[in-house]
């Protein structure tokens, strides 16, 4: 975990432009929102996810987020068909302003198209990034 400023940034994950992460998992790939997004957000009260077997679009929401501050759509970093979806965030929503990298994840992807992974941002893409907000 590499600190710049306030916000922590986790290396050996790809990451979205708009602030979401990709961590690749033998066949699949984990999503989940950065550190960065969360604490922009606040307090998430509240998630709406697809469900597995749905297939997300690389670049299109594919949920939303609402926290005491807004509703913000969630990004999918890749396209494919979802696998997993956790549950936990249904009753516990506030694990993604605790854990962003951890137990907050969102989703669990088969990517359909695992070239687009070459579009997303190395960690140290993203802490230069951070350094530059």
């Amino acid at each position: 975990m590499v600190q710049i400023g306030e916000y922590e940034v986790s290396e050996g994950l790809c990451y979205h432009k708009e602030h979401f992460w990709a961590r690749v998992e033998d066949d699949a790939v984990r999503f989940g929102a950065t550190d960065y997004g969360q604490k922009a957000l606040r307090e998430v009260v509240f998630v709406e996810l697809p469900e597995a077997g749905d297939e997300v679009q690389q670049n299109e929401a594919y949920g939303t987020l609402e926290s005491v501050k807004a509703v913000v759509d969630i990004i999918a970093p890749l396209s494919g068909v979802v696998k997993e979806v956790n549950e936990e965030l249904m009753d516990n929503p506030a694990l993604i302003n605790e854990d962003p990298y951890g137990a907050g994840w969102m989703l669990l992807v088969k990517p359909s198209d695992p070239s687009e992974m070459d579009s997303l941002m190395s960690s140290e893409a993203m802490i230069e990034k951070l350094k530059g907000a």
